[in-house]
């Protein structure tokens, strides 16, 4: 190595060095210092720069090295912590390979760039054999569609509030329909995607209750020919939808009215009751048998109430 060269790497470390500590580092402050013209000190920040970014990738630490304008010269700023922690990430991909949503091939796909992004590469080998198991085994949704692309048409369009056109078959029709929405919200429950909105310009006599059609639901999957329209629409700030309110009372993104319930529950667990129920109080315990009360939409809690046995036994 020349000594040309070693005078370089001491300078570049010097500066990166200066830079750690919180410096800010004026080129011609440098050139002078070393010797050298603003364009050789221009050369060793873009080396430390391209140095920052690989660090990047190996730390997780994402540094950034900026002009700040008031201080005529360049400093490092530590932007965010970019990696997920190997236990957070873990969680994650458990998170996912349960929810079974999509297919086996994008699934694969969003686990392997979520490793690749979000894990230090050293890590990447222990985090991949923990869920390959589950990877192997895994089941896709029996519709065994791509959908991600639609979802993000969609979710544009409720960002701008744009009203979107589509057919659709819901899970016990045998009838195409046609739809006009204002939509909400892109909400996920067990398994599936849905769409909630406002339909928009419809006679809503037609249906048995017309009270129930706030919000309509609509799993992504079965929306077929997709179109955003230029028309906008808007919603008033006190009638907004809320998704987390709605959340916490819809059970099998089942709509309708908002119902309250009182029941009685002589299981084993009742933290799980308050897990499946977020709005669910408890009113009063005996002896292992607890009264709650909870609000809901719509028919999909008795489903659930179904499933308990002789657990749960509605009494108001």
């Amino acid at each position: 190595m020349s000594k040309a060269d070693t005078g370089k790497e001491r300078r570049i470390l010097s500066i990166y060095t200066e830079l750690v500590n919180g410096k800010v580092i004026n080129k011609a402050e440098m050139a002078e210092k070393y010797g050298v013209d603003a364009r050789s000190i221009q050369r060793d920040l873009a080396d430390i720069r391209s140095f920052i970014e690989e660090s990047t990738i190996e730390t997780g630490v994402e540094n950034d090295l900026i002009y700040d304008a008031k201080q005529k010269g360049f400093r490092l700023e530590q932007t965010n912590k970019m990696k997920f922690t190997n236990d957070e990430v873990l969680a994650i991909c458990k998170i996912l390979l349960d929810s079974r949503a999509f297919r086996k091939d994008d699934m694969n796909m969003i686990l392997d760039k979520l490793l690749d992004c979000c894990v230090p590469k050293k890590n990447q080998k222990m985090v991949n054999d923990l869920i390959s198991n589950e990877k192997f085994h895994y089941v896709a949704p029996r519709h065994n569609k791509h959908f991600l692309d639609k979802m993000w048409n969609l979710g544009v369009a409720t960002n701008e509030k744009r009203l979107v056109q589509f057919d659709y078959m819901g899970v016990e029709g045998h009838t195409v329909k046609h739809r006009t929405l204002e939509p909400y919200a892109i909400m996920f429950s067990e398994y599936y995607f849905y769409l909630v909105g406002n339909l928009h310009d419809f006679d809503k006599s037609v249906f048995a209750e017309p009270d129930d059609m706030y919000p309509t639901i609509y799993r992504l999957d079965k929306i077929k020919n997709l179109k955003i329209l230029d028309e906008h629409f808007t919603v008033p700030y006190r009638t907004r939808f809320e998704e987390g309110e709605f959340r916490k009372r819809v059970q099998f993104m089942y709509g309708g009215k908002l119902r309250r319930l009182k029941f009685e529950y002589t299981g084993k667990s009742v933290e799980a009751i308050l897990d499946r129920l977020p709005t669910a109080k408890i009113i009063s315990e005996d002896g292992g048998k607890y009264i709650i009360s909870a609000e809901v939409f719509g028919n999909g809690i008795d489903m659930w109430i179904r499933s308990q046995g002789e657990m749960v036994n509605v009494i108001g």
